[in-house]
């Protein structure tokens, strides 16, 4: 077999084809003969060959023979099979499956009796179950679990302080202390896909709750010293109309005792 050139247009080979049967028959100028033999002429003595088909080159100097074209019913039944399949990929890949879950703020800063909320984003092409749990030092709480149009079956413990949202997010009304830590949200597919989110939440106290109980014993205070001072000066005012009274009437028997031991004499 002749070399391809790899500049040929088309990348089709050149040069010519020999038989080797034809090779072996002839001898000394016979075998150049056979081997300059033009492409698909038969040997001598031999009936007519089937034209060769046209090879193509690559870059590693091998040539393959071209595929011709798919006729009849088989090639026909290929071609609708490849087309049918390439839609059904095409369509897979268009359509994917599975849940996703996003949310917005992982961590939360709340202080006591405050309202927050846990907000997360969820989508899935089916029906979703969606998960509430609480982690703390304390333990583990399941807070609240429903499914997608279906009733919505809230702890005991949560009863009066949850309420839910289409899209997975929850509200905790006046939390305390015992709020902070881990919650985990998990939305359950019907076909069995999950997805997972967390957050953190801080609870503080309020600093001013103790400066608020100074300052209402401090004016509780202020009312009782505003009071006895009160009581003090209408004591000291009642004293001092009595000892006015009572030097009235002592400088009034004296001026008698004195008139009398005048008109005896």
């Amino acid at each position: 077999m002749a070399g391809c050139e790899r500049g040929a247009p088309g990348g089709r080979c050149g040069g010519s084809w020999s038989s080797p049967g034809a090779a072996a028959g002839a001898g000394g100028g016979g075998g150049r003969e056979a081997r300059e033999r033009p492409l698909g002429q038969a040997a001598p003595g031999l009936g007519p060959r089937r034209p060769a088909q046209p090879l193509q080159c690559n870059p590693w100097g091998i040539g393959f023979p071209l595929m011709g074209p798919l006729q009849g019913p088989r090639g026909r039944s290929a071609v609708v099979g490849t087309v049918t399949l390439c839609l059904a990929a095409g369509w897979a890949l268009q359509t994917p499956g599975g849940v996703s879950l996003v949310v917005p703020q992982p961590n939360i800063n709340a202080t006591v009796a405050q309202n927050i909320l846990l907000s997360v984003e969820y989508s899935c092409r089916g029906v979703a179950t969606i998960e509430w749990k609480h982690v703390s030092s304390w333990g583990t709480t399941s807070i609240v679990e429903w499914r997608s149009g279906n009733s919505v079956n809230i702890s005991t413990v949560y009863k009066d302080r949850v309420t839910t949202f289409e899209n997975g997010s929850i509200q905790l009304r006046n939390v305390g202390m015992r709020d902070a830590g881990y919650y985990f949200v998990t939305v359950m597919e019907e076909h069995g896909t999950n997805a997972y989110g967390t957050i953190i939440v801080n609870v503080y106290e309020i600093i001013y709750e103790d400066l608020h109980f100074v300052a209402v014993l401090f004016t509780f205070l202020a009312a009782v010293s505003a009071i006895l001072i009160c009581l003090m000066w209408l004591c000291n005012k009642s004293l001092h109309l009595f000892q006015k009274k009572t030097t009235h009437k002592l400088t009034a028997s004296t001026t008698e005792e004195i008139e009398l031991e005048t008109i005896e004499c």
